[in-house]
Formats: structure tokens, C-alpha cells, sequence
């Protein structure tokens, strides 16, 4: 069921919800939480698939906020709110409110979500693109008790990560980080099977993907041995080598689907390690809403300090000198060839 509601209010919208629900006939609401997207309208369509892909896990109720651009001075003066009401099949297995927002009502987001916020239930803001410096300080980020960025889309991924580490806030979190989960797993796994101590590591993957960056600061973070990271192909990362006292351990994943782990001493062992959908990443940062401190201790643990110590035992580079020039085999002495000579004299 969709309802359109064109320069509405919220109270208008919260009443459209209760009519729509006992319209297909479910006056109950069995929402856990609520979902708020702050989005263009060029990435509204993916980042409302994946949330109701997610909310086949996680019923909730999804505010896509879009804060449309006005083209004329007169049209910017003028404060506008349109509205989609999409519930039963048009929203899976929760709500959706579609919001758009024009003029000097776009400035004031927030008091246009908190009505339409469910009583009693926690708030997960999800920033798709553009999210703000400090999410925590963010007007709409206020609100809730987890915030979701994605570091993958801004236009300096590495940079924003070095921001995201300045003004980190309990409760924040990135999809960059959520990527590497699979990873962090399996090679835990890897390190629970033998008894060796980790010398270092190297992490390699695309150039400019904060994920490499995060999984290196946590094996620094965690094994305090220095990490250094490659560059590669991808897709988005390739393999973790880790030099052990053991031996080495490798995980590699060349094709983004399937994964090879090496440990000396045992047979390779194939394992499943695909690059998940977005839908899969926001599932799991929904399973849990209290500050993840894992990521927090690998994200302060900083790029430059990675830098420096992978700087300091990298190998110094080996001078290669040009070995001599074999000496030029000396000419066959003439006496050498009078025999020959004498020979073609007597045929």
C-alpha cells in the first residue's frame, strides 16, 4: 500500500501510518527500531533496497530523508514537505516514509523526523553518501544511538578516515569497517589453530580502500607487530600474509569470492569469503546497537603511527653492483691456422 502526500506535516503522515495499518490489516506495530537514511535522490533507490532487505531481519520503520534542491531564490524561500507512506508489500516487512524536503525545511530535518521517531525503540542513522564530519554533532545524529557512515564512498577515502578517527564518538561506525568482518574471523580462526608468535604482516588490496587501512590497523592493534600494506588489482582486498615463528599464514582471495588459507605444515584449505551486498552489511551493523570498542581501538590507532612502523622494518633496499665484464677471448694465434691452411692446400 502507498500513500502520497504532497506539502504535508508529520502529524499528517503519522496519521496516514495508522490508517494504512489498519487497512491491511495489521493495527499492531511490530516494529524494533527505527531506521533513518540521510540520502540524494541519486543513491535513494539503492540505499532503500538494502534497507528493506534488511528489515527482513530487522523489522523497522525507514525515514528516507532527501533534502531536494531548490533552482529559483523564490523556491528556496518557500518551505515544502512531500511524503511516500508505503506499508505491507510496497515496504517488506516494516515501514517506509520517503521525506523530501525543500526550501528552509531542508535546514531543519530533524524536527520534521523526531514525530515520525517510534516511542520507545532505538535510532540507527545511516549516512549512504555525504555524511556529515562528526556524525555525533550532526543534528539528525543527535538522535540516535548508532551511526552508520561509509567511508568507501567519500571522495578521500583516506582522509576521511583520519577524520572519522579525530571526532569518533561511541556509537559511530563505518560499512568500510563492517567489510572486513568475514576477514577478521577467519583469520582469527587461522591464529587460534597453531601455538607461534606473529613477527608482522602485510595487508593487500585497492588503492584508497579504507577497508585495507582498517584491517591493518587492527592486526597492529591487536598483534602489536608492524603491518605494512601492498597494492593490487583487487577486487577490494586480495590477501594477509602474516610471518609467524611457525611459519607463515596466508589468506588469499583473488577472484572476491573464494579465499585460500595457507598455514605451513597443513593443507591449503578453501573457504567461502565473498565481498558482501550492502544489505548484508547494514543486517549486521542492526544486530547490535551498543559502541563497538574493537573498532574504535583499531580506527585511533591511526594511519600514521601504521606508517611509521612499517617504515621503520621495512628492509633497507640492496645496492646492486654491476658484476665486470668478462675479458674478450683472445684471438686463435696465426700458427693455429697454418695447419688448416695446408690442408685446403693439399685437397
Amino acid at each position: 500500500m502507498k500513500t502520497d502526500l504532497t506539502d504535508t506535516t508529520s502529524s499528517k503522515i503519522n496519521k496516514a501510518l495508522v490508517l494504512g495499518r489498519r487497512a491491511i490489516g495489521t493495527p499492531a506495530v511490530g516494529m524494533v527500531l527505527t531506521l533513518v537514511i540521510v540520502t540524494d535522490e541519486e543513491n535513494a533507490y539503492d540505499a532503500l533496497k538494502a534497507a528493506n532487505d534488511a528489515s527482513r531481519e530487522h523489522p523497522s520503520r525507514t525515514l528516507v530523508v532527501i533534502k531536494r534542491a531548490a533552482r529559483s531564490p523564490r523556491d528556496r524561500a518557500k518551505a515544502r514537505l512531500d511524503a511516500e507512506v508505503r506499508l505491507g508489500a510496497d515496504a517488506s516487512t516494516g515501514e517506509t516514509v520517503v521525506l523530501r524536503l525543500y526550501g528552509e525545511v531542508a535546514e531543519h530535518a530533524q524536527s520534521v523526523v523526531l514525530p515520525l521517531l517510534l516511542p520507545d525503540a532505538p535510532v540507527v542513522v545511516w549516512w549512504p553518501v555525504n555524511s556529515p564530519a562528526d556524525p555525533a554533532k550532526d543534528p539528525l545524529g543527535a538522535l540516535a544511538q548508532r551511526r552508520v557512515t561509509d567511508t568507501y564512498a567519500a571522495e578521500q577515502p583516506i582522509h576521511e578516515l583520519t577524520g572519522r578517527a579525530q571526532t569518533y564518538t561511541p556509537g559511530d561506525t563505518d560499512l568500510a569497517w563492517s567489510r572486513i568482518t568475514p576477514w577478521r574471523s577467519m583469520l582469527a580462526a587461522a591464529l587460534d589453530q597453531v601455538v607461534c608468535d606473529v613477527t608482522s604482516a602485510e595487508v593487500e588490496g585497492e588503492e584508497f580502500n579504507p577497508s585495507v587501512e582498517l584491517l591493518a590497523m587492527w592486526l597492529a592493534d591487536r598483534l602489536k607487530v608492524p603491518v605494512r600494506r601492498s597494492k593490487s588489482t583487487g577486487p577490494g582486498l586480495t590477501s594477509v600474509r602474516m610471518e609467524s615463528t611457525c611459519g607463515p599464514i596466508v589468506l588469499d582471495r583473488p577472484d572476491g569470492s573464494l579465499a585460500t588459507l595457507s598455514i605451513q605444515g597443513q593443507p591449503d584449505r578453501a573457504v567461502a569469503l565473498k565481498r558482501r551486498e550492502t544489505s548484508e552489511l547494514i543486517a549486521e551493523e542492526l544486530r547490535r546497537l551498543d559502541p563497538d570498542d574493537t573498532y574504535a581501538s583499531a580506527l585511533r590507532y591511526g594511519l600514521d603511527r601504521l606508517d611509521e612502523e612499517a617504515a621503520v622494518t621495512a628492509p633497507d633496499p640492496v645496492e646492486v653492483v654491476p658484476a665486470p665484464a668478462a675479458p674478450a677471448a683472445d684471438p686463435a694465434p696465426s700458427s693455429a691456422k697454418k695447419p688448416a691452411a695446408k690442408k685446403a692446400a693439399a685437397k
